[in-house]
């Protein structure tokens, strides 16, 4: 184990620079590890201060406060990505690889499996984490294992992805264990010579209007699936670009909330009758595990938070109503914003929205 003196350890480091939204004050401690050792001396030395430590990934879906963090904030760079087709196509890539270098180095193989997850931005360790999804795709059916590093023992462990727990957007990582691991690689198995099975309709539409893809080979139409979806979300600002104003966000600030078929029902009952429902215009929906999923984006936009909305330094993308972005403004004014758009939800629709990225105070 490599001791403290060995460590690329910071102080006073701004934090702003490591999240794509932008926005936090300073770190007092800052350090990044490319390796399972220095992570374990980086928590050692969090451990013998007596200061509270955040693991940082890419930074796609954090919020940090403008006071910034008074502990130590160690960034995990940790590398190396091995692709393997014998039996099966499986990746192992580690926790500080970039997500979509992964995606597209499968689908370059033709492998399938990830390519709806195509230009999502962070790391790959923050993949399990959140489970990971889009477009009908999430990690949670792709995943074989995670190797972690528990931050009280500090020894290594395997789980496999029954035992992440997942669930929509959420895994045992944000439950009971939150903060009790480090991600340090993630193992995939994917599919060759097999098409991609499109389940969202959006996708489905664009990549019917390109081709018919019956009649082109698996190889063929998963690439045409990653092109399509990172034209999509280069459409809604959600493909990191440094010339897009509308980028410097965490992506979707909420997630879609899954409704019991009582609360749904209480939910049509409040759109029924109104406005805006107009001729008999229904609620979108989507089947979910437990009930029915609601667009959080048709919510907001309902509740009087249109696309291109600002308040001050930061707004709602102009173009998809769950980004909420930083246009020169603070955490403070992020934080308020989505406050009020969660509080706008729930006195308008009776629903209460649940923030997606991690907000450090």
């Amino acid at each position: 184990m490599e001791d403290d003196t060995q460590l690329p350890l910071r102080e006073h480091v701004p934090l702003a620079r490591y999240t794509t939204v932008g926005l936090g004050g300073e770190a007092r401690y800052f350090v990044e590890c490319s390796s399972p050792d220095q992570v374990r001396a980086a928590l050692t030395y969090g451990s013998d201060r007596r200061l509270p430590v955040y693991i940082l990934g890419g930074g796609s879906n954090v919020v940090f406060a403008d006071n910034g963090f008074p502990g130590l904030v160690v960034r995990i760079t940790t590398g190396g990505v091995e692709y393997r087709d014998d039996p099966s196509p499986e990746v192992t890539a580690g926790a500080g690889v970039d997500w979509d270098a992964v995606v597209q180095g499968a689908v370059e193989r033709g492998w399938t499996g990830i390519e709806c997850l195509s230009g999502i931005p962070g790391t790959v360790g923050g993949t399990p984490i959140q489970n990971v999804g889009a477009y009908g795709q999430e990690i949670a059916e792709t995943l074989v294992s995670v190797t972690c590093l528990d931050r009280t023992t500090l020894e290594r462990r395997t789980l496999t992805a029954e035992e992440c727990g997942f669930g929509y957007r959420d895994s045992r990582f944000k439950r009971g264990d939150r903060d009790r691991y480090v991600v340090l690689d993630v193992t995939l198995r994917l599919a060759r010579d097999r098409a991609p099975h499109i389940r969202y309709a959006e996708l489905r539409d664009a990549v019917a209007r390109k081709t018919a893809i019956e009649a082109v080979r698996p190889v063929d139409v998963v690439r045409l699936v990653r092109e399509t979806v990172l034209a999509l979300r280069r459409g809604k600002s959600m493909v990191l670009d440094p010339s897009d104003p509308n980028t410097r966000s965490v992506g979707s600030f909420f997630t879609n909330p899954v409704l019991s078929p009582t609360a749904f029902a209480r939910l049509e009952e409040r759109w029924r009758g109104t406005a805006e429902q107009g001729a008999g215009a229904p609620i979108p929906t989507f089947a979910a595990d437990s009930g029915l999923k609601v667009p959080a984006a048709w919510l907001v936009e309902r509740a009087g938070f249109p696309k291109g909305y600002r308040r001050g330094g930061v707004g709602i993308s102009s173009r998809h109503a769950l980004a909420l972005v930083n246009f020169g403004g603070t955490s403070s004014e992020l934080l308020a914003l989505a406050e009020s758009v969660r509080a706008g939800v729930e006195t308008r629709f009776g629903v209460r929205l649940e923030f997606e990225p991690e907000v450090v105070r």
